[in-house]
């Protein structure tokens, strides 16, 4: 498993990639075609009036969540590159330039070695 972590002014948003042999969540969406790599993560968007507050470098916004969008990618180079994109659109949708993005890639067995 691996975790994608964007990180802009103050506020990050991690991904997960199941790999081959994890079992990706089950759930509507979720893709049925075995995909040896599978992405989940959140997706959302800034509206003007109600959703979440989210405090984002010193200032308030208003974002909607949307129902996470599983993809699944026969390789593991295409599948990081694809969530390390997902990570920096989702910034952009709250008009945070992709250069204000720090993208992490964390080998799950890293992170838990460390803790």
């Amino acid at each position: 498993m691996i975790h994608i972590r964007g990180s802009a002014r103050g506020t990050d948003l991690t991904g997960t990639l199941f790999e081959r042999g994890e079992e990706p969540p089950q759930f509507r969406g979720a893709p049925d075609d075995d995909a040896p790599y599978v992405w989940v993560c959140d997706a959302f968007y800034q509206v003007d009036s109600g959703g979440t507050t989210q405090e984002l470098g010193g200032e308030e916004v208003q974002i909607a969540f949307e129902s996470p969008m599983p993809r699944g990618f026969e390789t593991r180079e295409d599948a990081i590159e694809a969530g390390k994109e997902h990570v920096r659109t989702q910034f952009a949708r709250l008009g945070v330039p992709e250069e204000e993005v720090t993208v992490e890639v964390i080998e799950v067995a890293d992170e838990v070695a460390g803790a």
